[in-house]
């Protein structure tokens, strides 16, 4: 790609699903809205922020955008805390100790799921509310992490770098007396947010042979199409450690999908669903 391609938005997208999927993609240069796609496909997540902070009238700008975001049935039931307080932000940090960089970050917010404001209506309306079931908590969740992945979209597009972090949940009871999270609502993801100190990668992502189906599931050639992208992601961004090296050993090898078979090895956060129920809520 030469220097004047880059600035072309239709070649920053072939070079963007390139690098992250391995493949080339065939697409009319004069599609509209490429601009808005480039900052999709070149997302980056960022964990490292400059000491700049970000001025509470674009944070509350922000929330609004994050919070256009589309809403099951218009329940609306997602909320975001930010946690301002910085004794707070330590506290939180202090409770995933392998990530020490969280409470570097200037803005750190938590994304919950909310079924109790539904709830209240409907005892505000006089009315009963007959789905205390397991698909209510997945409304709510799912509403949830749309809303945070809209914020992402919403932070990038104004200059500003973020990381999800899902480990929030190894501790969701600590988490909910920090935060004084009633029941019906729950952490689903924290997001660090920031101006982000350098420009970070593309991560490599499954081919779409593998995730992207046609009128039925297929896995006919996923091994195959896995052990290929094990190869392609370990050389170009190999893992700098492996998990479970006492249980398993070190490994010659060592791509993604031996990561993760690691990763799913071992129990983890096998109480979130007691948590769940704690709140309130119904899994049946």
């Amino acid at each position: 790609m030469t220097t004047s391609d880059a600035d072309v938005p239709a070649e920053r997208v072939r070079a963007a699903v390139s690098e992250r999927f391995g493949t080339q993609l065939a697409f009319p240069a004069e599609t509209h809205g490429l601009e808005k796609l480039v900052e999709i496909v070149e997302h980056r997540s960022h964990r490292s922020y400059t000491n700049a902070p970000i001025a509470p009238e674009l944070l509350r700008l922000l929330f609004a955008c994050a919070l256009s975001a589309p809403s099951k049935s218009d329940l609306q039931q997602a909320d975001i805390v930010h946690v301002a307080d910085r004794d707070k932000v330590e506290a939180i940090t202090k409770l995933i100790p392998d990530m020490p960089w969280i409470s570097k970050a200037p803005v750190l917010l938590i994304f919950c799921g909310n079924n109790r404001r539904i709830r209240q209506i409907g005892e505000w309306r006089g009315k009963p509310f007959a789905n205390d079931h397991l698909d209510h908590f997945m409304n709510s969740a799912v509403d949830a992490g749309i809303v945070m992945t809209t914020f992402i979209r919403a932070a990038e597009a104004v200059g500003l770098g973020a990381c999800p972090i899902s480990a929030i949940r190894n501790c969701p009871h600590e988490v909910s007396r920090l935060l004084e999270l009633p029941d019906w609502v729950f952490p689903v993801a924290a997001l660090t947010v920031g101006f982000p100190d350098h420009s970070g990668h593309i991560t490599l992502r499954l081919p779409l042979d593998v995730t992207v189906h046609e009128n039925r599931y297929d896995e006919s050639r996923a091994k195959e199409n896995i052990e290929r992208y094990d190869r392609r992601r370990h050389e170009t961004q190999p893992y700098r450690k492996q998990r479970h090296v006492k249980r398993y050993g070190q490994s010659e090898f060592y791509g993604w999908s031996e990561d993760k078979a690691r990763q799913y090895s071992v129990p983890e956060r096998a109480d979130f669903g007691a948590f769940i129920q704690a709140k309130g809520f119904r899994l049946d």
